[in-house]
């Protein structure tokens, strides 16, 4: 006879009495308690944010992705972004502590600081910040500030491949770059040309403009030209700013501007959710920023960080997929896109049989 099995309540599916007691304020303020919840379900969140991330990672590191693959990737990514974009929200509720009510309990968690979080250091390094592009932490590094058993933690993550890499390379693989007697680099390079000899010939025309206005014009026209030959110089790339390959240049460029063919609307959602999540972990720093100069004002931040100025510093240096952003300089008009051969066209495609 089969046992059966006992029927488990709420209460302990959730381990609700391991969690609430969990907070455990050290001082007689009252706002303590929001101040640890608040923490502490940024632990949490950070542990559901790493989960998805793994999962990505463990589909990126396939020689070959199928569509379904794809699916899934960006719908992890969607809700990595949109957990990042609740923690933004939970700004707000710390936020409803003033200062003084912070100052009746600050001087009890010492140096402890939410810059000793191992699992967003995790997060930073699973997605590829570098430890180049970080901000120096009063001079020291960041992991000298973690515990020994969380600097293991992170040396590991260090080591190991970050979802970027396996983007670009995942990018430098792509098809239809070029096939059969298609090669978008050069379809795309008489396109710009075409582009840029209008628009020069159409500012020389031009005569509504001062001649201040048709130098200005002309001026930024040469400009755009330098930054067009930069992007074709494959041999130059390395050297450059760019982070991403240049194949996977070529192939990031080539989804976004021909991404309402259907094979390239999956592999646009992902480019574009890892661009959200760069957007939201910039906005996440900058509201954190905001809120420690409204709470402490120019005085040290908590672990002896240099405070707000530090974190501000972060916004702009601690970006991840900024490539992504920067293609937006290579845009061309859709009028103007190199068309399609057939046969290209047919194999990024999807076709369905309406029989009887």
């Amino acid at each position: 006879m089969t046992k059966k099995k006992k029927d488990i309540d709420y209460k302990t599916y959730l381990q609700l009495p391991a969690l609430l007691a969990a907070q455990k304020p050290i001082s007689a303020a009252h706002d303590e308690m929001l101040f640890v919840i608040v923490h502490q379900t940024y632990e949490l969140w950070f542990k559901q944010v790493l989960f998805e991330v793994a999962r990505v990672q463990k589909i990126f590191a396939r020689r070959t992705l199928a569509d379904a693959d794809l699916r899934i990737v960006s719908e992890a990514l969607a809700r990595v972004d949109a957990v990042l974009k609740h923690l933004v929200r939970q700004v707000d509720l710390l936020e409803t502590m003033t200062p003084l009510d912070f100052l009746d309990f600050r001087h009890v968690f010492r140096s402890a600081s939410g810059f000793q979080s191992m699992q967003f250091r995790a997060l930073e390094i699973s997605l590829g910040l570098r430890a180049e592009d970080r901000v120096s932490y009063d001079g020291r590094a960041y992991a000298s500030y973690l515990s020994e058993e969380d600097r293991k933690t992170v040396s590991k993550l260090e080591k190991g491949e970050t979802l970027f890499e396996q983007v670009d390379k995942w990018l430098a693989r792509t098809p239809f770059v070029s096939m059969g007697k298609f090669d978008f680099w050069k379809a795309y390079g008489r396109a710009v040309a075409e582009m840029l000899d209008a628009d020069r010939k159409t500012a020389a025309a031009d005569k509504t403009l001062s001649k201040a206005a048709r130098d200005m014009a002309l001026a930024r026209l040469d400009n755009m030209q330098k930054q067009f030959d930069a992007l074709f110089d494959g041999k130059t790339h390395k050297q450059s700013a760019w982070r991403l390959s240049h194949e996977a240049v070529k192939a990031a460029l080539f989804i976004m501007l021909y991404r309402d063919q259907p094979v390239l609307q999956a592999p646009f959602k992902i480019l574009s959710a890892l661009m959200d999540i760069d957007e939201t972990m910039t906005l996440w720093r900058f509201r954190h920023a905001q809120m420690v100069q409204r709470m402490l004002g120019m005085k040290m931040g908590s672990g002896g960080s240099s405070g707000h100025d530090y974190l501000v510093e972060t916004t702009q240096k601690n970006r991840i997929f900024k490539d992504f952003f920067a293609l937006s300089t290579f845009m061309i008009p859709r009028s103007g896109l190199p068309q399609l051969p057939p046969d290209v066209q047919k194999k990024m495609g999807f076709r369905y049989d309406g029989g009887e």
